[in-house]
């Protein structure tokens, strides 16, 4: 499998196979090769139909019967690569011969690659090509990038300071604590202060443990299997113990959610009702609802347990099986590859639930979490070591 995007005589050429037959797409007008024309380009696919845009100008390749997902488990080359020897013979038309020109603003689902010394894996014979101490992007929020003598200097915009634009004029002189995130809040030109874990207080001056962990609506947990390596990933187990009254939310997540190929197994509230949905590979399965009564969102303490074995997923609620479902009986992927990452209650700040699970949940978990255990570990998780933002001391009033 592969994906490619080169330059074919002027034309801007993407090709792509999954497994049965190579796609091809081509621009309809040329790229200006004068040397000082920026050209956007947007290339991809959405299962096997492709789409190829140059500075606007769309062109698609409809859909037909075949493969969808794009096995590739190899290093991401840009410019060029390190053999030429690696190239199918199939990804482009003529003979492989590096690019020369100016590559920026490259995103990856979502995510842009910096396009640095010290970011990429590796590299050879590759300059700066703005030439200028204000390259790309240096002045952040849509400032003004100025050559000076002496360096560069940005002009910002009314809301904006700093030497590159990144403070918000609402943090400039906050009170955070060395703890803390300051939040601008424009609409009221005033800040809130996000605390790390273990800190609370208006300015999150104040250490806390626990051992129950209270979620108000803007927090997360974000916890680093340590055992991720040794897991068998085909026999997959999540418990919890949580109470909310809250009728939608995010409970747990277990997965890397950087892009939508990602695996994931995720636990959460749906009109009241408990929501699981499991991804082992190319597809979402159907989310697997529990309508039998209305129970969870009623403020009293529910034990959930998820086990995966291989496609067929078992859901506990207060130890009475729930669901018990065959997600894919051909058995094509059966391993949940998560990454060793585990969210719970939602995700890093300014990342919203309902974006990164793609509308699969609404909102952030409100409630509180305790007892997490992952596969069949003699132990919890210290949920007081990992990372987050906003946890509060869920052990008061239990």
């Amino acid at each position: 499998d592969f994906l490619c995007i080169s330059l074919v005589n002027g034309f801007a050429q993407l090709r792509y196979n999954l497994g049965d037959r190579t796609v091809i797409l081509q621009t309809l007008q040329k790229v200006h090769t004068n040397g000082n024309t920026w050209h956007l380009l947007n290339a991809g696919r959405i299962g096997n139909e492709g789409y190829l845009d140059l500075d606007g100008i769309n062109v698609t390749q409809k859909a037909s019967p075949g493969m969808n997902a794009l096995d590739t488990h190899s290093d991401f080359f840009v410019g060029g690569v390190s053999s030429l020897n690696l190239v199918n013979p199939m990804a482009i038309e003529n003979e492989p011969t590096g690019f020369t020109g100016c590559i920026r603003e490259m995103v990856i689902n979502n995510r842009e690659l910096n396009l640095t010394v010290t970011d990429p894996k590796g590299g050879a014979n590759i300059g700066d090509c703005d030439g200028t101490d204000c390259g790309y992007t240096v002045c952040k929020n849509n400032g003004t990038c100025q050559v000076g003598n002496s360096g560069f200097s940005c002009s910002c915009p009314k809301d904006w300071t700093g030497t590159k634009c990144e403070q918000s004029i609402h943090c400039s002189q906050n009170m955070c604590g060395s703890h803390a995130l300051c939040i601008p809040q424009p609409s009221s030109f005033s800040y809130t202060c996000a605390c790390a874990l273990g800190w609370t207080g208006k300015y999150c001056n104040n250490k806390i443990r626990f051992y129950i962990a209270k979620f108000v609506g803007n927090s997360y947990i974000k916890y680093t299997d340590p055992f991720y390596g040794k897991r068998d990933l085909q026999y997959s187990r999540l418990s919890l113990n949580f109470t909310t009254n809250q009728t939608e939310g995010l409970i747990a997540w277990m997965g890397k959610s950087e892009d939508e190929d990602n695996d994931f197994l995720a636990i959460g509230l749906a009109n009241g009702t408990l929501k699981v949905v499991i991804n082992l590979g190319e597809r979402i399965s159907v989310p697997l609802m529990h309508r039998k009564y209305f129970t969870c969102s009623d403020g009293r303490w529910h034990f959930t347990t998820v086990v995966q074995n291989q496609t067929c997923v078992k859901v506990y609620l207060d130890e009475e099986l729930i669901l018990f479902e065959d997600i894919d009986p051909q058995r094509k992927y059966t391993a949940l590859n998560y990454g060793g990452i585990c969210y719970f209650g939602g995700f890093e700040i300014g990342r919203k639930v309902n974006i990164v699970t793609t509308g699969l949940f609404h909102k952030e978990f409100i409630g509180k979490i305790k007892d997490v255990v992952l596969f069949q570990d003699s132990k919890k998780i210290q949920l007081m070591k990992a990372e987050g933002y906003n946890i509060h001391d869920g052990n008061s009033g239990n």
